[in-house]
């Protein structure tokens, strides 16, 4: 199927996709959080990578990561258009993902990822975070 915008258009309404506060991956995450009675998290800390959430205590991160724009093994469709930019735009995001999470690490930095569809089972999310916590 062709785009029904030219590519300036599709560009502009790209670009005004937020990458923060969307309700299905760190809004819906923290009422996960809300719901296991994991505290301790902030938003926005000026880490590498941007995670979406910061355990400073703990030295914990979480990145809740989007099915389609971090390519997902088990969901990722890849666009019947334009799939060479496509193709080098999830590698690309997949590659910095790998690197961030090294580059954290190395930093004494716990690095929790979340799939976007595993945020339909809260529990075993929230397990997840606990089990990192506990690691101290």
């Amino acid at each position: 199927m062709t785009d029904i915008w030219s590519r300036e258009k599709r560009s502009e309404v790209m670009s005004l996709i937020r990458s923060r506060g969307n309700k299905a991956t760190e809004l819906r995450l923290i009422d996960i959080f809300r719901e296991f009675g994991i505290t301790g998290w902030r938003r926005n800390h000026p880490l590498l990578g941007k995670p979406d959430f910061t355990f400073r205590h703990g030295k914990v991160v979480v990145f809740v990561d989007g099915c389609f724009w971090h390519g997902c093994p088990k969901y990722y469709r890849r666009p019947s258009s334009n799939q060479k930019f496509w193709d080098t735009k999830i590698a690309s995001n997949r590659k910095r993902d790998r690197r961030v999470g090294r580059e954290l690490r190395r930093e004494g930095w716990k690095v929790v990822r979340i799939w976007q569809h595993q945020l339909v089972k809260a529990a075993g999310v929230a397990g997840r975070v606990i089990r990192a916590l506990e690691l101290k």
